[in-house]
């Protein structure tokens, strides 16, 4: 399955960031990557067997709006663990989602705020049950 959007990866778990063009992907990656993120693919990805991975002719490259495309290191593939959508969140204490066409947790997230990169790096760790959650998204 292909998708266009963002992907980083903490160790082997894969957090996929989804939205329209100029919505912010490849700028919340960035601060993922500072983050201590791997990049697994910028544009084009591809979803098996529960595995991402970037389109081959766009491995290791991320285009950044102003600047061009760079070559880095990037991951090979990673288990996707989570998607995110790049938007203003509808609720404070969102109930447990789950994206239908992956069947990953889903959550929403405004990428313009300055703790994106923070609260996208604990939600992967909630659904990866390396935090817990009283009560929201990951809740049990």
């Amino acid at each position: 399955m292909a998708f266009h959007g963002s992907c980083a990866a903490f160790g082997d778990d894969a957090v996929l960031l989804l939205g329209p063009p100029s919505s912010g992907k490849s700028d919340l990656l960035l601060r993922l990557l500072d983050r201590g993120f791997e990049l697994v693919g910028d544009d084009q990805l591809v979803v098996e067997n529960g595995r991402i991975r970037s389109a081959a002719a766009l491995s290791g490259l991320i285009e950044l709006h102003g600047l061009g495309i760079f070559q880095i290191p990037y991951r090979t593939s990673a288990m996707l663990r989570l998607a995110v959508a790049l938007s203003d969140p509808a609720e404070r204490l969102p109930m447990p989602g789950v994206d239908a066409a992956l069947g990953v947790p889903a959550i929403v997230i405004a990428p313009e705020t300055a703790s994106a990169a923070i609260r996208v790096h604990w939600a992967l760790d909630a659904a990866c049950g390396r935090k817990m959650q009283h009560c929201g998204a990951f809740a049990a």
